[in-house]
């Protein structure tokens, strides 16, 4: 393959990475509205502290917030890591980094999974391997 392929489809793998890490993002969110129902239920349960059946709604809207509080937080994170994958793939730096991101990336049916195996195949050609390799370190070829 050409050097200028291989630039121009780490280039298209880093714009397709900033893609899928928008939906990723996105769809992190859904759980809001567990968040919202776990508040909800919390603050009745509180102000109904006269009631025997508060506990139980205190209980369960705080186990609600929190699960889904985190299950955003775990999403949100996932999402920055293919944008840092996108970014060092465009940069050319931290290429295990990225062949990690795109192993996981294929758990995500089907974009993710598309999107990770093109990256893992892109990645391990040498030509590729070549340019993720810095150049005042680069070991000379002895012929």
């Amino acid at each position: 393959m050409k050097q200028s392929d291989d630039e121009q489809h780490l280039q298209l793998l880093s714009i397709f990475h900033y893609v899928i890490a928008g939906f990723a993002a996105l769809f992190a969110c859904f759980p809001i509205i567990h968040v919202v129902i776990g508040i909800g239920l919390f603050i009745m349960g509180i102000t109904q502290s006269q009631q025997t059946e508060a506990f139980p709604m205190v209980l369960v809207g705080l186990i609600f917030a929190v699960v889904g509080g985190t299950i955003i937080l775990v999403g949100w994170v996932f999402a920055a890591c293919i944008a840092l994958a996108g970014r060092f793939l465009s940069q050319r730096k931290h290429r295990m980094f990225c062949l990690v991101m795109a192993g996981i990336e294929c758990t995500s049916v089907p974009f993710g999974t598309i999107l990770g195996v093109f990256t893992i195949i892109v990645l391990s050609r040498p030509s590729v391997k070549e340019l993720f390799t810095p150049k005042a370190l680069a070991i000379p070829q002895v012929a």
